[in-house]
């Protein structure tokens, strides 16, 4: 690359490699009417040339692109050359600034902030991306992060941004605003006084784990309107975030004397105010958390049920073509991904999904959760023998292992001694009181018939053989109660802590 010559709107030679990362190599450049560098930014597929070189004039404290185009497969960006990044400036400095340098860093920052509220998120703030230049702190990279938000490559998301720096929303694929330039931000600042981020780890997980659920540490050392300012651009709600404008006004006034009396009461006040509250975000950050999780989790769960319900439905068709199949009426309008098959006087009846928060009841709720669940049942005319079939619950929960999520298959009876029958036998429950009772570590009247078996979509063979026997014995019209109750052991077949 080095001695190339770029034909942009200027002629340009390109010199030594300066650095490169994940979005782009940046290299010396000569040639033009000031000290320059080019990123050269590989091409994706579907990346905007408008959104790519987006234009920022009138923006205070950005480093501005001088010249642009294409070489070969990448896109280029020129760019005025700087005096050193705010990580060399740290380096320089043993990581630690001081107070009045640190507020001078944020102040030119928030300023920039100001100014691209509304029309530009920067989405990836961090000290390699704040350059030294005509002696203000300046933004750079905004090409490339509006670069990122124009490639349609699958994973440019996933990584479109630096874990130590990326706020809650960014975890959770939210739409980014200057609010989580404003959270960068906050980090920055953090790690500018107290030489370390609020958030250290080792991996991209445990980066998102700390976002998300833990609070940064105090800051310690630091001026109570100052520290209050930052622990509040960490907030996990965008929405309780200082705006830029507020962010830089308040930077503005942490020059002045220091408040005594009434207002250094105040102060202190307001601190323990927002400790409280950051408190507060922590938590609604691990319910949002919870709820994202649990969504992902039932939509997986309404693939698998598909795949488990359609896998017996073809196989019991293949078998018995002479059967009907229709869907289930009781169904609705809901996604049909039930079914009942007829054959003879026998009925096969796969039941809709059904999701939601499993409520056990005034009963102690079983160690495991379970997000979704559905009936399987073998009906028959009821007989002299005031038996009319059997049914077999299908939860989808970590049943046996913590956080380990599938679909299980399991059944119910009633307990001989509380003197009650079931014209189905065994029997389904969905997750609720009477479930509890049967999972619980007591003796109650309703208690597990069969073992909780998962159900794996890929080798459902034993499972499909054992239903298409019981509706062939149905179809014959010689389905009975079972010899004995419980049919398998159920006993340690799931998880009581």
């Amino acid at each position: 690359m080095k001695g190339t010559v770029l034909s942009l709107s200027m002629h340009w030679a390109v010199g030594d490699l300066l650095g490169s990362g994940g979005f782009g190599r940046v290299y010396e450049l000569t040639g033009g009417n000031q000290p320059a560098v080019a990123k050269f930014v590989p091409k994706a597929p579907g990346a905007d040339r408008e959104l790519l070189f987006v234009e920022l004039e009138g923006v205070r404290n950005v480093v501005p692109i001088i010249d642009s185009g294409e070489y070969e497969d990448s896109w280029v960006l020129v760019m005025p050359r700087a005096e050193k990044s705010l990580r060399q400036h740290l380096e320089d400095h043993g990581d630690v600034l001081d107070l009045n340098d640190a507020v001078a860093v944020l102040g030119d920052v928030a300023m920039a902030l100001v100014d691209l509220e509304g029309s530009v998120v920067h989405r990836d703030l961090k000290p390699e991306n704040v350059l030294l230049l005509d002696g203000s702190w300046c933004l750079a990279d905004f090409g490339i992060s509006r670069y990122t938000e124009a490639s349609t490559a699958p994973d440019t998301h996933k990584w479109a941004m630096s874990p130590p720096y990326a706020a809650p929303e960014r975890w959770r694929s939210e739409r980014a605003t200057s609010a989580a330039d404003v959270y960068a931000l906050g980090v920055m600042g953090f790690e500018m006084l107290k030489g370390h981020r609020p958030f250290t780890a080792s991996t991209i997980e445990e980066f998102r784990e700390l976002h998300l659920h833990h609070n940064p540490p105090a800051l310690d050392g630091v001026p109570v309107a100052l520290a209050t300012l930052l622990v509040e651009c960490l907030f996990k709600s965008p929405a309780t975030r200082p705006s830029p404008e507020n962010l830089l006004a308040r930077l503005n006034r942490q020059q002045a004397a220091p408040g005594s009396g009434g207002l250094a009461a105040l102060q202190a006040a307001n601190r323990s105010q927002v400790r409280r509250q950051i408190e507060a975000e922590r938590d609604a950050s691990i319910a949002a958390t919870a709820s994202e999780q649990r969504e992902q989790r039932v939509a997986a769960a309404k693939v698998l049920y598909e795949r488990i319900a359609d896998s017996l439905r073809d196989a019991i068709m293949d078998a018995a073509p002479a059967a009907e199949l229709a869907q289930d009426r009781n169904m609705g309008r809901a996604r049909k991904l039930g079914w009942v098959i007829k054959l003879g006087d026998a009925r096969l009846t796969f039941s809709n999904c059904s999701t939601g928060t499993a409520s056990w009841g005034d009963w102690q709720s079983p160690a495991f959760t379970v997000d979704a669940w559905g009936e399987l049942q073998v009906r028959i005319p009821r007989t002299y023998y005031d038996y009319e079939g059997r049914a077999h619950s299908l939860w989808f929960g970590d049943i046996q292992q913590a956080g380990q999520f599938g679909w299980y298959e399991t059944s119910f009876m009633l307990l001989a001694l509380s003197g009650r029958r079931s014209t189905v036998d065994p029997f389904s429950l969905d997750p609720g009181a009477e479930a509890a009772k049967a999972v619980g570590s007591g003796m109650a009247e309703y208690q597990l018939a069969w073992p909780l078996t998962k159900l794996e979509p890929d080798n459902l063979n034993e499972f499909i053989e054992r239903w298409a026997g019981w509706f062939a014995v149905a179809a014959s019209g010689q389905l009975s109660h079972p010899s004995s109750l419980p049919e398998r052991p159920p006993h340690g077949s799931w998880r009581l802590s």
